[in-house]
């Protein structure tokens, strides 16, 4: 499986490329002068004994699914945790996905909410603008030197740091090695796959068939993030719509899945042989699939290689929050090295700093 998981850190570093005292009261009764003085081997309390530190609560929303290795992963580390970070107690709320930003806005905007929350970078730049997530770029200077320029890149919005990096992600070609012995190359390799009754779950949706753009030589934006409008690249953007088209009608006919949540049971299950999905998803097929789990880049095109998005998942810090230094100092150990291993090996995320073993 190892070879699996290395060929999964290649596809990813390859598409990258693409692309946080009191006194004695004066009224107080003086004890009389013939009271007896304790026994001279009473044990009095050490001068120098300290009071017990006070304990700091430090809470945080996650949306990993319920029983995913992802979730089972964090439950490891936070154990590990309570060991390791005595003086902090972490309260944990599990969000679904499909709710946590707007919960979180929501809350904030309140004036409550968590001391943070880990999520993609989805949506920084508009959290950024409403003041709903914290700019930390001073409190974590010269914290985050191994972390990677690109990760860093993905928790900032103009020029400022908004969050600590956690894992990297992108779109990929899963498939089972048992159904599909080789994973198609090109697009035209793919459709006609599909075409031949080969079970395919294709992810439909902006950010998960973006690839097929660059495939077909298409661009939304420019390496300026200005969207691209010319004829040629209309052109081009159409080409790769109408084949994704012409896939999505293969898979109506075939009632196979067409988005990712409904096709990962199918795929584990092995009645799907592929499917296009992220790699938060690889501890999960691994744990099903085994050997058997292999993966590739989304197939390339008569336009070139696929660019698939790359997000960054990251710990985002409340403005309201009165123990944001604790936070951080919670989220910088939830990404050491260590914590980033722990995640590689269990969940096969990607660490946000160079290649782990």
């Amino acid at each position: 499986m190892k070879k699996n998981l290395l060929a999964l850190l290649s596809v990813l570093v390859i598409m990258s490329l693409a692309l946080a005292a009191c006194g004695t009261p004066a009224t107080e009764e003086v004890p009389a002068a013939t009271e007896e003085a304790p026994a001279a081997t009473e044990e009095v309390p050490a001068a120098t004994e300290e009071a017990p530190a006070e304990v700091i609560e430090v809470t945080f929303w996650h949306a990993y699914g319920t029983g995913s290795a992802e979730e089972i992963a964090l439950a490891q580390l936070l154990e590990q945790a309570a060991v390791d970070l005595p003086q902090y107690k972490i309260n944990v709320l599990q969000v679904p996905f499909n709710d946590i930003f707007n919960k979180y806005d929501t809350d904030v905007a309140a004036g409550g909410g968590p001391d943070m929350f880990i999520a993609p970078n989805d949506n920084l730049g508009g959290q950024a603008r409403a003041g709903t997530i914290m700019d930390i770029t001073d409190l974590v200077a010269g914290k985050l030197g191994d972390f990677s320029e690109l990760s860093q890149g993905g928790m900032m919005y103009d020029g400022k740091m908004y969050g600590i990096p956690e894992s990297l992600k992108a779109v990929v070609f899963w498939y089972n090695t048992d159904m599909l012995a080789e994973p198609p190359a090109t697009t035209d390799d793919l459709k006609a796959l599909m075409e031949g009754g080969t079970p395919i779950a294709i992810s439909f949706g902006c950010y998960h068939h973006w690839g097929f753009f660059g495939s077909f030589g298409g661009k939304i934006f420019d390496d300026q993030f200005n969207f691209v409008a010319d004829e040629d690249n209309q052109a081009k953007v159409a080409d790769a719509i109408s084949y994704l088209n012409d896939l999505y009608q293969i898979s109506v006919d075939n009632g196979w899945p067409r988005n990712d949540s409904d096709g990962l049971a199918p795929f584990t299950e092995g009645s799907v042989a592929a499917i296009t999905n992220g790699n938060w998803a690889m501890g999960d097929y691994r744990k099903a699939l085994g050997e058997k789990l292999a993966v590739a880049p989304i197939p390339s095109g008569p336009g070139g290689a696929s660019n698939p998005l790359l997000g960054v998942d990251g710990w985002y810090f409340n403005p309201n929050s009165e123990n944001t230094e604790a936070a951080i100092e919670v989220a910088l150990y939830l990404t050491n090295t260590a914590a980033q291993q722990l995640m590689m090996d269990e969940a096969a995320t990607f660490p946000p700093t160079p290649p782990l073993t």
